[in-house]
């Protein structure tokens, strides 16, 4: 669909630290919730804006624009901090996140906040709205490309499978859906909860290309993201762990719930100084 942006991995290094970082402040600050689905996808936000969307971010709106909807809203506060070091809005208004009055809310919103598309957090919406976006595109003879990052967990919502058969029916193929698998809910496994495997089986029986991903990965993850389209929807299953990057939260389900405090923020911000 287009040229492909360089691979600066020293950019999407620094990215990913400031995501997870800048997150982890701004949670504890508010004493809010869902720093580990946030250092789950901290990395793919990384390299999305590091070295994949094409974006501008004096011209949010540009009609030449990638779209990059954020399907898993609760991890809000990771897209807030990508955007802001890429320069869509000031670093200091993170300070203001899910203050009262504020707009940058804990689920993701796109009111008053550039570069956010559309406000998502109820679970199952993403995938559809990326693929009504997808599918206008190509009615329009459109290059954009459309990045959906939704939850593993939000498999479970069956209006994420309506939007899947829908776009492999209607063959888009500028639609990149990327899921966060780190195999938690916001209670226990996903395969305890509702099974979702042979998950790349069945992305394949609706007629999608599917790829796997290391998640944490900035060169995997840059190749798979820059596969080329034929005729099908691709879908990305990046394998991550939740509350990757500080070891105390790692795989631990409890950080979907929790924020830092004491001795846990003092420890996080340490590691990642």
């Amino acid at each position: 669909m287009k040229v492909r942006k360089k691979f600066d991995i020293k950019k999407i290094s620094l990215l990913a630290k400031a995501i997870r970082r800048n997150s982890l402040l701004m949670t504890a600050r508010a004493k809010s919730s869902h720093i580990g689905s946030i250092f789950s996808i901290a990395d793919i936000l990384a390299v999305l804006y590091g070295s994949i969307l094409n974006f501008n971010p004096k011209k949010p709106k540009d009609l030449k624009r990638d779209f990059f909807i954020l399907s898993k809203g609760h991890a809000g506060a990771g897209l807030y901090v990508a955007l802001a070091e890429v320069g869509f809005f000031l670093k200091k208004k993170l300070a203001s996140y899910y203050q009262n009055g504020q707009f940058l809310s804990g689920h993701v919103s796109h009111v008053k906040v550039p570069g956010v598309e559309v406000s998502t957090g109820s679970l199952g919406h993403g995938i559809s709205i990326a693929s009504g976006i997808a599918l206008a595109k190509k009615i329009e003879k459109k290059r954009n490309r459309i990045f959906v990052l939704a939850s593993d967990g939000e498999l479970d919502e069956g209006s994420s499978w309506e939007a899947i058969l829908f776009a492999s029916h209607f063959k888009l193929n500028n639609l990149i859906l990327i899921i966060d698998r780190n195999y938690l809910q916001s209670i226990k496994s996903t395969e305890k909860t509702l099974a979702l495997e042979p998950l790349k089986k069945k992305f394949h029986a609706f007629g999608w290309n599917v790829e796997y991903a290391r998640g944490h990965s900035y060169l995997d993850l840059y190749k798979k993201l820059n596969k080329t389209n034929n005729k099908k929807p691709l879908c990305i299953i990046a394998k991550t762990i939740k509350g990757k990057g500080l070891p105390y939260m790692e795989n631990k389900v409890a950080w979907h719930y929790k924020s830092a405090e004491g001795y846990f923020l003092t420890k996080g911000l340490e590691i990642l100084k």
